[in-house]
């Protein structure tokens, strides 16, 4: 039924890479999956037995079993992306960006960004971090400052790049 050469296979893989370095953001399962499917990039079998495979060879982190849980492209990932992204055509890798940009216009009111510090009572701050997507945490990270810019300036910093910065500390753990 499906006639795929070793190259395409590749090819494919290396086009679900490419989204995700795209997208620049964690994104759930479900999200990458509605986004290959509207897309007509691949069949849904495909797409499930590729992330399962980069996810084996920790070019990709995350739960394929949960659709709630976040995946995104790993250090490993990237390199290997960034090695042979001339393997995907020009024109197709400006298509899924026009693809990917459209996209994250829609994902992005569901994902709420929060930073506020509160004085404690030792005159130090309680800097408070969070993602919500859909109603559900993502990361929620909490930090006694001494110095109040410092506090404020963390708070900036996550308000500017939230996202960025939880896949970064994501990575991590890689």
């Amino acid at each position: 039924m499906f006639v795929n050469t070793p190259e395409q296979l590749a090819e494919n893989k290396l086009l679900l890479l490419y989204i995700l370095s795209e997208f620049n953001m964690p994104l759930t399962n479900t999200q990458l999956t509605e986004f290959v499917l509207e897309n007509d990039i691949m069949n849904y079998f495909m797409l499930q037995q590729f992330l399962s495979e980069l996810n084996e060879a920790d070019f990709i982190v995350g739960d394929m079993e949960n659709p709630n849980q976040l995946i995104s492209i790993t250090k490993k990932g990237i390199i290997t992306l960034n090695y042979f992204l001339n393997r995907i055509s020009n024109s197709y890798q400006e298509k899924v960006t026009s693809l990917v940009n459209l996209k994250k216009e829609s994902l992005k009111p569901n994902t709420i960004i929060k930073s506020k510090y509160k004085t404690l009572l030792d005159n130090s701050y309680m800097v408070y971090l969070s993602i919500v997507e859909n109603d559900i945490p993502i990361i929620n990270l909490k930090f006694n400052i001494k110095d109040k810019e410092k506090a404020k300036y963390i708070c900036k910093k996550w308000n500017e790049d939230a996202l960025n910065i939880s896949n970064n500390i994501f990575n991590l753990f890689d």
